[in-house]
């Protein structure tokens, strides 16, 4: 069978990036309009190209935003699409280019998800709810990445793409093992489990110290590898090496109200233990998994993404989420059932809160 990776056009990131938008936007061709969140607009705007047109994403990415954003970017004659911000905005920005037909470029202002580089949007109901997958045909045409925006922002965002990150490799193994297909529909080579390797050794190399120069707001080798970390490796170790459980668990964790002030990235990671749990990996693994995620404060168990004393049925509902039919629970090998599901997240929260003495 053939395999299939999957990149986008060009990949820009350093101190002062920003500055080579312009430029970038008229190697495309055509008008630039810009998507920016508040925060991004705020940061941004100013420096951003006078010929620009611009318009306010309302922060989630839901189809009645995208055909919103769509339609006002048909009005102003946009002829190049450019996100700004977080990952909702960057999604919502890919599926409005794929809607107009229009090349896209991401500016991520946080490196707090493997979006940016993905042929994917993920789309939620208007009240944040996972709804699907919205697979797209071509990559973004840009990723342009200031590590000095990045540097500048909020340290929980670095935090929670290294979450997103840690589930890359995990993932990406679990494909390899049952031969099941990556987001292009076909099973990833060997470019792209080296990649997710790659996006996880660097984690557990540099996160700390990342973690540490963000604090400080500085740009340091450590905080620009694991932007690459976040940004492209994981993006590329997705997308090309495939999903299992930890974003299915994800997905399934959306189901209940209290988890929708957490970031993506740190209900990924609690994902990533339950999958851990589920797959049972080596003791070894499943401890430096934790050990991870303790040094840089990323969630370790329910009550940190703020599900305090769950009952049964509720973790049976975010199974039973988890293990639909399509989701990517199921690229693991052998039937996964949301009973099996559900005992993976208490045990991984159990685990969790005995490591926290809770």
């Amino acid at each position: 069978m053939a395999t299939t990776a999957i990149f986008p056009g060009r990949y820009v990131q350093g101190e002062g990036a920003l500055a080579l938008l312009p430029e970038e936007v008229e190697r495309l061709g055509g008008k630039g309009f810009a998507i920016a969140g508040a925060t991004a607009a705020a940061l941004l705007g100013e420096r951003l190209p006078a010929a620009f047109a611009t318009a306010a994403f309302r922060g989630e990415c839901s189809d009645a935003e995208i055909d919103r954003l769509a339609g006002l970017a048909r009005e102003r004659q946009a002829g190049v699409i450019v996100g700004m911000g977080g990952g909702k905005a960057l999604d919502t920005a890919k599926a409005v280019g794929h809607a107009l037909g229009l090349p896209v470029v991401v500016v991520p202002t946080l490196a707090s998800t493997d979006a940016p580089c993905s042929a994917l949007s993920v789309v939620y109901t208007p009240e944040g709810a996972f709804a699907r997958y919205l697979l797209l045909p071509r990559n973004p045409d840009v990723v342009l990445v200031d590590s000095g925006i990045v540097a500048n922002a909020p340290a929980r965002f670095l935090v929670s793409g290294m979450g997103d990150a840690l589930a890359t490799w995990f993932e990406a193994e679990d494909c390899r093992a049952s031969g099941a297909a990556n987001m292009s529909g076909r099973p990833g080579g060997m470019t792209a489990f080296a990649l997710a390797r790659l996006c996880f050794d660097t984690l557990l190399a540099d996160g700390p110290a990342a973690l540490a120069a963000v604090r400080e707001r500085r740009v340091t080798p450590a905080l620009d590898r694991i932007i690459e970390a976040n940004t492209l490796l994981s993006g590329l170790g997705f997308e090309s090496g495939g999903l299992s459980g930890a974003h299915a668990i994800h997905n399934g964790l959306t189901v209940l109200p209290q988890t929708h002030a957490f970031r993506h990235g740190e209900k990924v990671a609690v994902g990533v233990l339950a999958l851990l749990m589920l797959t049972g990996r080596d003791a070894a693994v499943t401890a430096t998994a934790y050990d991870f995620c303790q040094s840089v404060g990323l969630p370790v168990c329910l009550a940190d993404i703020g599900v305090e004393h769950p009952t049964r049925e509720e973790l049976l509902a975010v199974a039973r989420q988890a293990c639909a039919p399509g989701e990517t629970i199921h690229n693991l090998k052998g039937d996964v059932t949301p009973e099996a599901v559900c005992g993976a997240i208490l045990a991984a929260d159990a685990e969790g809160r005995r490591r926290k003495g809770a």
